[in-house]
């Protein structure tokens, strides 16, 4: 495709996908979904005001210059977002991992705003989708821009990094996660491995934590690496927990620099590491040592990631806007360092594991009687095992909430971590 066939783009407003937030003069294009068609709709987005659609189906196709037929509109979007990101020349940091990528997206963008003008995603909107429409929002006046890729399957990496070419990346960790369909361990491994190729092929860098060894082992031997790690480590970026709080505090420190204690407003450990990738980022592009530790004293998570919330009765830790293995561990194992006298979880079922599912769910629970912690149980998964350690199992989270209604928790230090399809928030109004 050449320049004219992306003019009704650069004639609009802005892209459009649903005629429900249709904007006047916006280009809008009709994608198909499981149950929708988008091609239905493209004669209502005119009339509504759309300047120009672009249509994938020759049944809907009206023969006027308001309209463009293609072959496939997905791939229209995605050729589309990527002709543009190349009118730029700005950094394009791409960020993936089986954890933690939208927390510390949303810390690497608080980091780099304090001396840039940073384009980042928007929430999780982070597939085949979502990395074109964050793309497509750049314009001059942004001088870095973030792009978080997620991934369900084989090659989903390499496609959104043929959209974005990414000149700097990082992988947050890599953990059993969608094992459905990556069917295993090396499966997840290979896929996130594509965007460390991406930056390699860009003569781009890396920013990675020295202390994992998974990281390490795939990184390319040519590309320029940016480290951070543990306080002994040889890292760039040098990082001490000092303590959980049940928020993390903390330390870091460069050759040149070593910051005062650090309390944030996250818990778990694994958060550290998060802190110092975004911590890392900023020492790569010149911020201020002070203006990243002020901004990673200030952020604040939303959406039920890693927040604390301190209830009339409880202070609960919600971190039930999804769940694995590899975090739901992580998130057990910070939980246990808490020095809270009174400690109790609400775990939901961890989803899309396919036939591991199981296997995986024992192991939660092996790991919850070492650790010797005590709670309760959301979900099929969870419900068909056995342990002392279950104090009441229940079939959904309603079940759940009917429960809590009528035998009150109080004076507690309370975890919720679940797979989002659970909705452990709901139980959030009544503890």
């Amino acid at each position: 495709m050449n320049e004219a066939h992306f003019s009704p783009f650069y004639s609009s407003t802005g892209i459009c996908t649903d005629t429900r937030a249709i904007q006047k003069n916006c280009l809008f294009i009709c994608i198909k979904g499981e149950n929708f068609d988008g091609n239905t709709f493209a004669s209502k987005a005119l009339k509504q005001g759309a300047k120009h659609v672009i249509i994938d189906n020759a049944s809907y196709f009206d023969g006027s210059d308001r309209m463009t037929l293609v072959e496939d509109s997905v791939k229209y979007l995605q050729a589309l977002a990527n002709h543009h990101r190349n009118k730029f020349s700005i950094p394009v940091i791409g960020i993936t991992g089986s954890n933690g990528k939208t927390t510390t997206k949303e810390l690497i963008n608080a980091v780099l705003s304090k001396k840039y003008n940073v384009l980042a995603t928007i929430g999780n909107l982070n597939n085949h989708l979502g990395v074109p429409f964050t793309l497509l929002r750049m314009t001059d006046e942004h001088d870095i821009a973030i792009i978080e890729m997620g991934a369900n399957r084989f090659k989903d990496i390499e496609e959104l990094c043929e959209i974005a070419e990414p000149t700097h990346g990082i992988i947050t960790n890599i953990g059993k996660a969608h094992l459905e369909g990556f069917l295993n361990f090396d499966g997840v491994l290979k896929t996130k491995k594509e965007l460390y190729d991406s930056i390699e092929k860009n003569n781009g860098s890396i920013v990675i934590n020295e202390d994992d060894q998974v990281l390490m082992g795939i990184a390319p031997a040519d590309t320029p690496l940016v480290t951070y790690g543990a306080e002994h480590s040889v890292s760039i970026v040098r990082g001490e927990l000092v303590r959980l709080s049940p928020y993390v505090i903390m330390k870091w420190a460069t050759d040149q620099y070593e910051s005062k204690e650090i309390t944030t407003r996250m818990v778990g450990e694994y958060n550290f590491y998060n802190y110092l990738a975004a911590i890392t980022f900023g020492v790569e592009f010149n911020i201020e040592s002070s203006e990243i530790s002020e901004a990673i004293e200030q952020y604040t998570p939303t959406n039920n990631r890693s927040q604390v919330k301190d209830t009339e009765n409880n202070t609960l830790i919600l971190d039930c806007y999804n769940a694995n293995p590899s975090s739901t561990n992580s998130a057990l194992r910070s939980f246990a360092m808490n020095d809270h006298s009174n400690k109790l979880f609400i775990l939901g079922d961890m989803r899309e594991l396919g036939g591991e599912s199981g296997l995986e769910h024992q192991k939660i629970i092996d790991l919850v009687e070492s650790l010797g912690l005590e709670g309760y149980v959301v979900g099929d998964e969870y419900g068909k095992l056995e342990s002392p350690a279950l104090l009441k199992k229940f079939a959904d989270a309603s079940a759940l909430v009917n429960d809590l209604r009528e035998n009150p928790l109080k004076d507690q230090l309370i975890l919720l971590k679940g797979s989002r399809g659970i909705g452990l928030e709901v139980a959030e109004a009544v503890l």
